[in-house]
């Protein structure tokens, strides 16, 4: 398997909802690393790294949230952190 890492800026009802425990859940069930914050502005910031349909599959799971509404999604594929364990909140 591929590893590809991703930095993705959500937008909407994102914070105060449980979403960065839904992702770090999500993570840690698919296998994937990297980290999740809340932003000053409203927005959920993240990176998440490995296999590309593990991604994409975490990205269904967020979307699944009884209370969150994501309304826009800004993402980018940036370079591989090969040292890297675990997902954290930050």
């Amino acid at each position: 398997m591929e590893k590809i890492r991703k930095h993705f800026i959500f937008y909407g009802n994102v914070q105060g909802v449980g979403f960065r425990y839904r992702a770090s859940y999500a993570a840690k069930s698919l296998g994937i690393t990297g980290w999740v914050r809340n932003e000053w502005d409203g927005t959920v910031e993240m990176e998440a790294q490995g296999g590309r349909e593990e991604i994409r599959k975490m990205l269904l799971l967020l979307q699944r949230g009884a209370y969150l509404s994501i309304d826009r999604t800004e993402e980018k594929e940036i370079p591989v952190h090969e040292s890297e364990s675990g997902f954290h909140i930050r």
